[in-house]
């Protein structure tokens, strides 16, 4: 028997939201996950790569496969030992590029074990392991339930998310650059301690945030998606983000651009069809850099992990 899921890219952080708030994005990864047939035959891990990446070579194959561990956490959660089993990784979203490909993977992993298993764990218990696994919630809980999601987790391992509606007219322009950037690196480089004044500055423009949203206020969203606690220190790795933030910055039905989760990839908000406007812009601007990169304009993906 077999189960084989289909799970979406995120987008985290959305510029004040570091490590709590996150979007699912129609780009997917498959998932499969099936009983060995063969007793004692072990873990089988297979990668079919679609999206070219290097770093996919680095994957592991064997028990340190981030799929793996979280599968071991679901069966040990269970009172049961993951032995025998096959997992299988179908590639469409891009690795090393802020686009939450880990995630997808880990949360793929476990709905697809769990439903093989009967359904034993019930949401909580499953947005908790992947989040134990990946680290913080932000990109699994868009991953596993769509949409715009908020999410902490607590000091027992337990998650708290809430999901609201995305204005249907804010459309998401996602640039993919051709250069990976390691999340590893990106963190590092972000400071231990931080100041009250930033603190402060953040808490007020990610309340703001949530809530431009949920009231599809667009123009206080305008101004709801700078960043002091993250964005400032990962920029100097993200070429052409603060040319593009000057260039779309005096555009009425441009909400704002952002670093989609430890970056490379950019991400711009706009309305009213104005994303026309922002790719010819972005085509351009990155030409003239000599930069390449894919360019895509996507609503959010509002349904999350399916079983397919």
């Amino acid at each position: 028997m077999k189960v084989s899921v289909k799970v979406p890219a995120t987008s985290a952080n959305l510029g004040p939201g570091f490590d709590c708030l996150g979007l699912a994005l129609p780009i997917y990864n498959e998932i499969t996950v099936e009983e060995t047939v063969m007793p004692g035959s072990g873990i089988e891990i297979n990668i079919i790569e679609n999206t070219n990446s290097y770093d996919i070579l680095s994957v592991p194959k064997d028990k340190n496969n981030i799929a793996y561990k979280a599968i071991e956490l679901l069966y040990n959660f269970i009172g049961q030992t993951a032995s025998d089993i096959k997992i299988t990784i179908k590639t469409g979203i891009p690795v090393a590029r802020g686009l939450g490909s880990s995630a997808s993977v880990i949360v793929g992993g476990l709905m697809a074990a769990n439903k093989l298993l009967g359904n034993p764990a019930d949401d909580a218990v499953l947005l908790s392991i992947a989040s134990e696994v990946e680290g913080h919630p932000d990109n699994a809980a868009p991953a596993m339930f769509g949409g715009f999601c908020l999410a902490s987790m607590e000091d027992d391992g337990s998650v708290v998310y809430s999901k609201i509606q995305w204005p249907e007219n804010w459309k998401l322009t996602v640039i993919i650059p051709d250069y990976e950037l390691d999340t590893k690196i990106s963190r590092s480089v972000l400071p231990e301690k931080i100041s009250l004044q930033d603190a402060a500055f953040n808490l007020r423009k990610c309340a703001m945030l949530v809530d431009a949203v949920y009231r599809q206020d667009a123009e206080q969203m305008k101004k709801c998606l700078k960043d002091k606690l993250h964005q400032p220190y990962r920029e100097k790795f993200i070429k052409g983000f603060k040319e593009l933030n000057s260039l779309l910055d005096n555009n009425e039905d441009i909400l704002g651009c952002v670093i989609s989760g430890s970056g490379p990839t950019i991400l711009v908000i706009s309305k009213n069809n104005a994303f026309e406007k922002v790719e010819n812009d972005v085509n351009n601007l990155f030409e003239s850099l000599n930069v390449s990169c894919d360019i895509k304009t996507l609503s959010v993906e509002n349904e999350g992990t399916k079983v397919i």
